[in-house]
């Protein structure tokens, strides 16, 4: 299993720009923490097609899902994530059982819903008010609140997911004065002998005119890229 993690953040509310998101930087600290990268973050709306869609996409990979795991209207995860597993949902015994010991006789007729999964899930527990999320394979679900989600992910992270060395670096220097056309075809070379890393060149403006030159990935071919990126930039007669 490849060390990426992707994200689909959930929610009609954060693409109208009524809630901002915080998910993501709260995974990408998590995740390099557990030496795990970030494939790719999507947002969506509640729209069960394209939720579902977005499960079936990642059936390969870790995915992080938030939002919409529910009993309103708008909650269409749980729902979605069945008909991506071609499975239906059903009472799940736990999640059942802690939703009851949680609210009591309240629980119905509304609450419950939550605690009927896609049939073959496992539960995540949630220590803010017990109601839980779920997964499927590697598929993590959690609801959409900071407060609870991200315990959960934590929880995740120590539970199960594989543990990865931190084979990964991240390497750059700042180049002043310097324009980035001189340097994409040192960054074509660069590519080209270290298949295992990526380039990046990141302009800006002001103060001052300057371009920050990065490599990122294994650690030893990154270690030996720079070296040689470090050289080919002097040599154009540019300092960092």
């Amino acid at each position: 299993m490849e060390n990426y993690i992707e994200i689909i953040i959930i929610g009609d509310e954060i693409l109208s720009g009524k809630r901002q998101d915080k998910h993501f930087s709260k995974v990408l600290d998590l995740a390099e923490q557990n030496n795990y990268l970030l494939g790719s973050v999507t947002y969506l709306p509640d729209q069960p097609n394209k939720i579902e869609e977005a499960i079936k996409k990642n059936v390969d990979k870790i995915l992080f899902s938030f939002g919409g795991i529910g009993a309103t209207p708008d909650d269409h995860t749980r729902q979605c994530a069945a008909n991506a597993y071609k499975t239906d949902l059903a009472p799940h015994p736990e999640a059942v059982s802690l939703i009851k010991k949680r609210f009591g006789k309240d629980a119905y007729p509304k609450r419950i819903f939550m605690g009927h999964l896609p049939k073959g899930s496992n539960i995540i527990p949630n220590i803010i008010n017990q109601i839980p999320g779920f997964s499927i394979n590697n598929h993590f679900f959690v609801p959409g609140f900071p407060e609870m989600a991200w315990p959960m992910i934590e929880w995740i992270f120590k539970n199960k997911l594989p543990k990865f060395d931190n084979n990964q670096v991240d390497h750059s220097i700042i180049i002043k004065n310097i324009a980035e056309s001189l340097l994409i075809d040192l960054m074509i070379e660069i590519e080209n002998q270290y298949p295992l890393i990526k380039m990046y060149c990141l302009p800006k403006i002001t103060p001052q005119k300057q371009v920050e030159l990065g490599v990122k990935g294994d650690k030893v071919q990154a270690n030996s890229a720079i070296k040689i990126i470090k050289k080919n930039v002097k040599e154009l007669g540019y300092d960092f």
